[in-house]
């Protein structure tokens, strides 16, 4: 039987609002975890209460101080890739296109871990060389790859070189420098929510806010994209000013991103693939990203957190050893697809 347009829209409204609903109960339950266990336990009924402002002193400074803006930090950095993660992969037609393959988040790592052991800075300093060396490693792969337009496979393949080139200089760097302050750089490399509060978390959830309003304004254009350049072309669509728009937006939602918490490995690349299992391609996978980037981000930083006793995993490391295993099994999936 042959679905009508309307019924294949209805159908994937309701997949977009089961995962948003199952995702937003997921993430409940990992806040809550979160924000009521550790040293200082805090019963759930207690943290409603010291929500609403009936808390007592170290109550208040448990939840507000020390684990609230770590939930809100995973949450939005989550969030801000997943949706970049999301916009590389429909925009350049590949699954494996993601911000930290190709060198973006490479950059800014490079960038903050120059700031530390190269120039001896600290603080809100080092975010902003985090900042500045994504855009800069993302301008230098747009020169490169630009021939007559913007081009899927050669964007990848210059991303990746300069992805292992940003790499070999963070070795470099690291090699180099003295112990105290390579453990400082270190936590760069791998991204790490657990210190992300006050203006850096401000501006974290104001930057992904506003980047996911400008995603939604211009991912209507995404379906026609995937026809290819030629059909989006006939159809009206400046295919290269449309791909720059979306492909900017990404950057510098992983800019703002990275800058504030590292690199957090794979959650680019995974968050969208799960995403697109739940629903339909086109502008509802991006909401869908949101969600899955938020709520693996969270969680992956819970495991972090309470998996063992003794140690407190950063949440790179945890979505690093998810997302190494997935990219292997998606390499071999595409490999026995191209064969078939």
């Amino acid at each position: 039987m042959r679905l009508t347009v309307a019924a294949v829209r209805r159908r994937n409204r309701r997949r977009l609002v089961v995962t948003l609903v199952v995702g937003a109960a997921l993430g409940l339950a990992f806040a809550l975890i979160a924000i009521s266990s550790g040293a200082a336990s805090v019963s759930p009924d207690r943290v409603l209460a010291t929500l609403f402002g009936q808390g007592d002193r170290t109550e208040q400074l448990v939840v507000f101080t020390l684990r609230l803006p770590r939930i809100l930090a995973a949450v939005f950095v989550g969030a801000a890739f997943g949706l970049a993660g999301a916009v590389f992969q429909a925009v350049l037609r590949n699954p494996l296109a993601s911000p930290d393959i190709l060198g973006v988040s490479t950059g800014a790592s490079l960038g903050a871990v120059w700031a530390i052991l190269g120039l001896g800075l600290a603080g809100v300093v080092v975010s902003g060389f985090a900042l500045a060396g994504a855009l800069l490693v993302a301008l230098i792969i747009w020169a490169t790859a630009w021939r007559q337009g913007l081009h899927g496979i050669r964007f990848v393949l210059v991303g990746v070189g300069l992805a292992y080139v940003c790499g070999s200089l963070i070795a470099w760097l690291l090699a180099r420098a003295e112990i105290r302050q390579a453990q400082a750089a270190l936590l760069w490399t791998v991204g790490s929510v657990s210190d992300v509060r006050g203006d850096a978390l401000t501006i974290l959830m104001i930057g992904v806010v506003i980047g996911c309003l400008l995603a939604a304004v211009f991912a209507h254009g995404l379906p026609v994209l995937a026809l290819g350049d030629d059909h989006a072309s006939s159809l009206g669509v400046r295919t290269n000013v449309r791909r720059g728009i979306l492909l900017l937006i990404a950057v510098l939602l992983i800019a703002i991103a990275t800058s504030v918490a590292g690199p957090v490995a794979f959650v680019a690349l995974i968050a969208p693939a799960i995403a697109r299992r739940l629903v339909d391609d086109g502008s509802a996978a991006l909401t869908a990203s949101v969600m899955t980037g938020a709520v693996l981000t969270l969680g992956a930083d819970v495991i972090g957190q309470f998996a063992l006793p003794d140690f407190t995993a950063p949440v790179g490391i945890v979505t690093g050893l998810i997302g190494a295993p997935y990219m292997l099994w998606l390499l071999a999936r595409t490999e026995r697809r191209g064969r078939a």
